[in-house]
């Protein structure tokens, strides 16, 4: 089960093939101005799913599949494609399904790290391991992207800070608290909550990467996670792909009481790309979308068009016709970047595009070409120079820096 069977659209829309294919915007009167900025501060992503991706449509042959040129309507990510988007840093996210058991979310976990390492291993040129601010710095100056692991759910630890601790001397970066579904000690977004937000052991895993000096990925969780993490940690926090709940109301995305709590924590909110999370409109649409099809499907007895799959596609196409996707836009991205800045402060903002973990994207950002149509969007605003660096990579950094000192400090007695 794919990543984006999880969203809510099921299956690709012409929009979203056609971003796919999307070349990045016309930046030429910002092209040097990026291209300085990106010279001296990495271009950090928070998140890009393209090991699950890969693991998912090439399966075995992703070991030694060209990954250089990968067919943009399948892949939002190749070597070639992140070159020219400037790309510096990247958390790649070994994302397995909650809904399996966590004893095969561990091991499916595993085989998405080594997908990482393979990179490495197989294009040195390209691509280098790194675990801390210092060593991303190095990887950037020498041309390279530096790699990082997050491991996107609680349930990948099965429920044993022992298996944290190994990801951790893996590589690990960040742990995202839960994905999907609400576990054992802690509530999703997009569950139903069983918790009130961490049960004591999940403050114990809060703890337990601080100590490690992983960073606490608060994507995905409920409020109340949120709160409980944001209290108990005490290195900043990240939100790996977030957005700002004020401009699209879905418990995905940060309200603003959070993004202040966050702004106190010293925490980082990276900026999510696909469109259901920027779009309020298409948000809806995905929603009714979603209602339309248990309308003609709803087993076993409810659905208009139950026993005839023929039926239902029409109906669903019918549907569409009537009511046509709305179109998200770039600047909707740019619009989330500035209220999270305005909210939270212009150091807590980041970048965390979702890539290959989702269907439908914002027109002009199809992929990882695209990171430089963003940034040239917000210098049209006005944004600084010194600003851009802080979004792209400079406040991922500090958030870093802070944790591996955190880290480093000895413990206190008891």
């Amino acid at each position: 089960m794919t990543k984006l069977r999880l969203s809510a659209l099921p299956i690709l829309s012409a929009i979203a093939l056609s971003s796919f294919a999307a070349q990045a915007a016309d930046t030429g009167p910002y092209d040097a101005r990026i291209a300085k900025v990106l010279k001296a501060t990495p271009l950090i992503d928070g998140h890009n799913d393209w090991p699950e991706a890969l693991a998912e449509k090439a399966k075995d042959a992703r070991w030694t599949m060209d990954l250089t040129n990968l067919d943009p309507k399948q892949y939002h990510t190749d070597i070639t494609r992140l070159r020219k988007g400037q790309i510096g840093g990247q958390f790649w996210s070994v994302w397995v399904s909650a809904d399996l058991p966590q004893v095969q979310q561990v091991k499916d976990t595993l085989d998405e790290i080594g997908m990482v390492y393979n990179l490495a291993e197989r294009y040195p040129n390209d691509f280098t391991l790194v675990r801390t601010a210092a060593q991303l710095r190095a990887a950037h100056k020498a041309g390279r992207i530096g790699s990082m692991i997050g491991v996107e759910g609680g349930g990948q630890i099965d429920g044993s800070l022992a298996v944290l601790r190994a990801y951790h001397q893996l590589g690990a970066s960040y742990l995202t608290l839960t994905h999907s579904r609400t576990i054992e000690w802690a509530d999703s977004a997009t569950d139903n909550p069983q918790h009130d937000g961490l049960t004591p052991f999940g403050e114990n895993v809060v703890r337990e990467l601080n100590r490690l000096g992983m960073l606490v990925d608060l994507s995905h969780v409920s409020e109340a996670t949120m709160l409980d993490a944001l209290r108990v940690s005490t290195a900043p926090v990240i939100f790996s792909h977030s957005n700002a709940r004020a401009l699209c109301d879905t418990p995905r995305n940060v309200s603003d009481a959070v993004l202040k709590q966050v702004a106190a924590n010293g925490g980082v909110v990276m900026v999510n790309f696909a469109a259901q999370y920027v779009s309020e409109a298409r948000r809806v649409w995905g929603a009714d979308r979603s209602a339309e099809i248990a309308r003609n499907n709803a087993p076993p007895f409810g659905g208009l068009h139950i026993g005839d799959p023929k039926g239902a596609d029409k109906a669903l196409a019918d549907w569409e016709v009537a009511h046509p996707e709305p179109v998200t836009t770039i600047a909707q991205v740019a619009d989330h970047v500035e209220h999270i800045a305005k909210v939270a402060g212009v150091d807590h903002v980041g970048i965390g595009s979702d890539f290959d973990g989702v269907g439908a994207l914002p027109e002009g950002l199809g992929g990882v070409q695209t990171y430089p149509a963003l940034l040239a969007e917000l210098m049209r605003r006005g944004w600084s120079d010194r600003g851009i660096a802080k979004l792209a990579g400079e406040n991922v950094l500090r958030v870093m820096e802070a944790a591996e000192k955190v880290a480093a400090a000895p413990a206190k007695k008891g």
